[in-house]
């Protein structure tokens, strides 16, 4: 090995290596990174630091070689795809960020959200600019497995109906902010509490209040989506005193996601002979098992955890968090995730590439798997939740405009289930969308932005705004 010339971290070397046996040609390595190594041995440089070597050569042989050298993946390698998305383990979500997308760091996670402001003026709506009609800012929370993505297209719109800014953010194990080790990263609000798991329920509240502060408001609108309703109701009542209403959209409290249609979806494009094969059989376990989770969540989320025993719980928080609880959530999300996606919406032929990219793009981030199992684990042993009163006899506690909107077709929390919710809110208002599923601010953004402009002007007493176009 030669030196024969130098850069600022590169060096320029000659180096002869012995290939395998069957070869004996001679590969000359011309470039060669380092970041200050004194040590000059080939093997050190190579096996400790992993440095990029270029090869000279331009043979097959040789290429493969070098590359072997590096530990790099062979061109040829397909990486594994969840939900038709490669899984390009990216390690920091902000790469996947928008033009529009920000960053804050609250309790040691980075939370993405976005911010759209009435100041800024824009094509996609149809007014000039207008005066500022309600005092409060307004924050959107998303439902489960969704992100701000799925406020894209009433951003704006609602942004101009109140006249001030409009904040929605990704909570923990969702969208593009960032996921931690819940174990590892545990990070306590202050010095007399206890730990808190970045994935938990509370975390969220706090995450919501932070934004409020955030915002330098002293009362918000919080509107909640499925079951970004629950934090929303929460958030109340953790500080009643910071929201000035509360607007709950398709809100997924006393009735669990319900799969059965999308499972159903899924056999019927099976074929008749599925039943008798392994697979099937595997698939009929693997649904019993998924549907025996799915109900210790729903109770959870309905405010009846004292109907789980704290050891079932352990138990399934255990198998979750194992080989076995890891690779069922990736087959869950890689069997049902888009089909979940169109089944929300009244007509699926009308979910584009567009919309199913915005829900699958966060599978693209490593560890998207772990945070979720986490997630889940959080909502099963939440005992900040436990010692509450349940959240069916806190309903009548509530003492701030309520507005309830719902698709009448929606396939994962019935409509009847709102206006269940809407009785036991004394006060609240109840509006039904025609003709949508589960996500009215996606599939119908204009009727949803009317019914909470008309919403906000009842109860604020505003003028009336001009019309206002939703974003395509």
């Amino acid at each position: 090995m030669s030196i024969y010339g130098v850069e600022p971290n590169h060096v320029f070397l000659s180096v002869r290596l012995t290939p395998p046996k069957s070869e004996h040609r001679s590969l000359e390595l011309v470039r060669l990174h380092f970041n200050g190594v004194s040590k000059w041995g080939p093997s050190h440089l190579i096996s400790e630091h992993k440095f990029v070597v270029r090869a000279a050569s331009a043979s097959p042989m040789g290429s493969d070689y070098s590359e072997q050298l590096q530990g790099a993946k062979k061109p040829n390698r397909k990486s594994k795809r969840i939900a038709d998305i490669d899984q390009d383990e990216i390690e920091d979500p902000s790469l996947l960020a928008d033009s529009d997308s920000c960053f804050c760091e609250f309790n040691g996670v980075q939370l993405h959200h976005k911010i759209c402001d009435a100041d800024s003026s824009s094509p996609d709506f149809s007014t000039q600019e207008s005066a500022k009609r309600v005092d409060f800012p307004m924050i959107l929370l998303h439902g489960f497995g969704a992100s701000v993505f799925s406020w894209n297209r009433v951003m704006k719109p609602l942004a101009k109906a109140t006249g001030s800014k409009i904040l929605a953010f990704d909570r923990p194990a969702f969208g593009l902010t960032s996921r931690v080790n819940a174990i590892k990263h545990k990070t306590p609000v202050n010095q007399d509490s206890k730990h808190l798991n970045p994935y938990s329920m509370m975390f969220s509240v706090l995450a919501t209040l932070h934004f409020i502060d955030f915002l330098a408001a002293q009362k918000v609108i919080l509107v909640g989506h499925s079951a970004g309703a629950l934090v929303a109701l929460d958030a109340y009542f953790d500080a009643p005193e910071r929201v000035a209403a509360l607007i709950l959209v398709a809100p997924a409290i006393f009735v669990p996601f319900a799969m059965q249609s999308v499972v159903k979806e899924n056999q019927e494009s099976s074929g008749s002979n599925t039943s008798k094969n392994l697979f099937s059989r595997l698939g009929n376990i693997l649904a019993k098992f998924t549907k025996n989770i799915v109900q210790a969540i729903v109770y959870t989320m309905k405010g009846m955890s004292d109907m789980i025993s704290s050891l079932y719980k352990k138990a399934l928080s255990s198998i979750l968090r194992s080989s076995l609880g890891l690779t069922v959530i990736r087959m869950v999300i890689d069997k049902f995730g888009t089909r979940a996606v169109r089944s929300a919406w009244y007509d699926s032929n009308q979910v584009s590439d567009h919309v199913l990219q915005g829900y699958t793009k966060p599978l693209k981030v490593k560890g998207w798997d772990k945070a979720l199992v986490e997630y889940t684990v959080a909502l099963l042993t939440d005992s900040a939740s436990e010692s509450k009163p349940p959240l069916a006899k806190r309903l009548g506690q509530i003492s701030c405009p309520v507005l309830i909107v719902t698709g009448d077709t929606d396939r994962l929390v019935p409509s009847w289930n709102a206006e269940k919710l809407s009785r036991a809110i004394s006060g609240s208002c109840f509006e039904t969308i025609k003709k949508c599923g589960h996500l009215p601010q996606e599939e119908k953004p204009e009727e949803f932005v009317d019914i909470v402009d008309k919403f906000l002007r009842q109860v604020f007493g505003v003028a009336q705004a001009p019309h206002l176009q939703v974003v395509s």
